[in-house]
């Protein structure tokens, strides 16, 4: 059983709107899995929610701005050292304010244990992939 990830050995996902990279897979884990989101300046991703995860966001680096809801709603900026928790089912996207990346560490926790639909971190990219027509292949590649 594996009980240390380290940060800087991560995997690198790029999506159109951000990057990902990898930490700790949920295969490797009961109920949770983590990794480093990464937006450059003035990318988001898109507006959305997860019904099967409560996420915490601890911010590394850079500046950003939580949105939560349909309409976005701006509650406030995110600055280093800043803790978000994003309850499951919430709509929410945080957005690259600064002049530089911003970084923040998510540990995403499932209150029901690992998702049976998407056990591993890669089922779940895949998932991600085909909902927004993204080429999981590209994403992978992390370029």
């Amino acid at each position: 059983m594996r009980y240390v990830f380290s940060t800087t050995d991560t995997v690198r996902y790029r999506f159109p709107t951000h990057t990902n990279e990898l930490v700790m897979d949920r295969a490797d884990a009961t109920a949770s899995e983590s990794f480093i989101s990464i937006m450059e300046p003035g990318e988001a991703p898109p507006l959305h929610q997860h019904d099967d995860t409560e996420q915490v966001f601890f911010v590394l680096s850079g500046r950003g701005r939580l949105e939560i809801g349909e309409e976005a709603a701006d509650h406030g900026p995110l600055e280093p050292g800043d803790l978000v928790r994003i309850p499951p089912g919430t709509l929410h996207r945080v957005p690259c304010v600064g002049d530089e990346p911003l970084r923040y560490l998510v540990v995403d926790c499932f209150p029901a244990g690992r998702p049976a639909a998407e056990p591993t971190w890669e089922s779940h990219v895949r998932a991600i992939c085909a909902e927004n027509g993204w080429s999981f292949d590209e994403v992978k590649r992390g370029e």
